[in-house]
Parts: C-alpha cells; structure tokens; sequence
C-alpha cells in the first residue's frame, strides 16, 4: 500500500507525466530516467510510480522489481561508458520518495561514505547539470540498450 504522496512531489510528477524527464525506462510500476545533476554521466534514477516515501516502506516486490531494473540498467551503463563497476543504492535524504540510484563507478570516491575521508571539514557544491541535448542523446543509448 502507497503513502500519500506531498502535494508536491517531484517523483510522483515525473512518474506520472506532469514533469519532464529524460526517461529510459517505463512500465506499469517503475519509471527511470537521468538523473539532472549526476554524480557520473549516465546516472539513473528509478522510481516506483506509486508514492513510498522511504526504501523500507516499499513492498518486498516492488523493491526486487527496481532492483532487476537496476541489474538491467547497470549492464547497459557498463556497456556504454566501459566501467567495471556500477553503484546501485537506495537513499532519500533529498526527495521524499523512495528510488534508486544507478551510477557508473568512474573513481573510488564516487559513491562513499564520510568515514573515509581524512579532512575533518568538507565543502560540497551541486553537480553540474549536463545540457538537455546532452541528457537527451544519453537516455536515448540508454532506451536502446535496454530494449535490445
């Protein structure tokens, strides 16, 4: 059973078609698309189309469903970018709306955790947001890959 939704949920919009997305996947339950500001070129987003709000409300189901999805997404990424590696974790500390990540593995640090990194102080920006027609030709090879 699905939460309800904010009135304003992102995900909830793009799933259902109200937002735009740069989408590679779409069935009856999930939605994946490029994520605008990505820690790597390629990374995906997967998203119940229904409203869960955090990875452990999600039905046993849905959540193996993302991630064969992402198993899927994760050979195309390998494919197209020639990484060896594809990180794949559910967080939900920016939207409230449970989804996945898929992110082709370029350095050690692209996915890490505060524990192994020796400064004591840190400073972050926002990634850089890839042009459209970028994004466009990306979740293009992308929708390829996974339809064939």
């Amino acid at each position: 059973m699905s939460s309800e939704p904010p009135r304003r949920c992102l995900f909830c919009a793009i799933a259902a078609g109200r937002s735009p997305a740069h989408l590679i996947h779409r069935d009856e339950r999930l939605v994946a698309f490029l994520d605008i500001h990505p820690i790597r070129p390629g990374h995906v987003q997967i998203v119940p189309r229904d409203h869960h709000r955090y990875f452990d409300d999600l039905p046993a189901d849905l959540a193996g469903a993302i991630t064969v999805l992402g198993q899927r997404v994760a050979k195309s990424l390998k494919a197209l970018y020639g990484v060896q590696r594809v990180g794949f974790l559910f967080t939900g500390s920016d939207i409230d709306h449970a989804h996945a990540h898929v992110v082709p593995l370029v350095a050690p640090t692209d996915i890490t955790s505060r524990r192994y990194i020796a400064e004591e102080r840190l400073t972050f920006r926002e990634t850089p947001r890839p042009p459209d027609e970028e994004l466009a030709e990306t979740a293009d090879q992308l929708r390829q890959s996974l339809a064939g």
